[in-house]
């Protein structure tokens, strides 16, 4: 490439610096899902007692299988105030087309049974039972390859109608 065009460079030029974006938004995605993450295990835990445990159905159309989720209600109390809530993680527990997997947390959060959850200390209407994982911190690395080497790409192309080759 180095004695092609400059529209062939800047081409190479612009696919690398795709690259180096798309990888570099992924980056960012995951570091703000380990930010939360961490900073929902440093929210104050309480004490809560299960409400309701329920399994949740819907279909999306009437010709649609059904999906099924775990639904949950909680007390607990937050600087004298009693508060509930129906968060199980941050996102609330995912649809599914296996009711087994809904049933399975139903029992393992009975109607009447205490547990730990972590409150919001900014929003103490918003708890959580289960935080969300750290890792997408330890796989961080992957779209990072895809920033470092599109802005390698583009600098190649830039960089490669100055190079010289040596002559025999």
């Amino acid at each position: 490439m180095a004695s092609g065009s400059m529209a062939g460079r800047l081409y190479l030029a612009m696919i690398g610096m795709a690259l180096a974006l798309v990888g570099g938004f992924f980056c960012w995605l995951m570091w703000r899902s380990y930010d939360r993450a961490h900073h929902m295990r440093a929210w104050p835990e309480v004490s809560c007692v299960v409400l309701y445990s329920g399994v949740e159905e819907r279909r999306i159309d009437p010709n649609s299988a059904p999906e099924f989720r775990f639904a949950i209600q909680y007390g607990y109390e937050w600087q004298s105030k009693p508060y509930t809530s129906t968060h199980w993680t941050w996102r609330e527990s995912p649809w599914s087309s296996k009711p087994q997997d809904a049933e399975a947390n139903v029992a393992k959060y009975p109607v009447g049974g205490t547990f730990t959850c972590h409150v919001n200390p900014d929003d103490p209407s918003f708890a959580i039972l289960k935080t969300d994982s750290q890792a997408p911190l330890y796989s961080i690395w992957f779209p990072a390859l895809f920033v470092v080497g599109g802005l390698g790409i583009a600098a190649g192309a830039l960089m490669g109608g100055r190079r010289t080759v040596p002559r025999r």
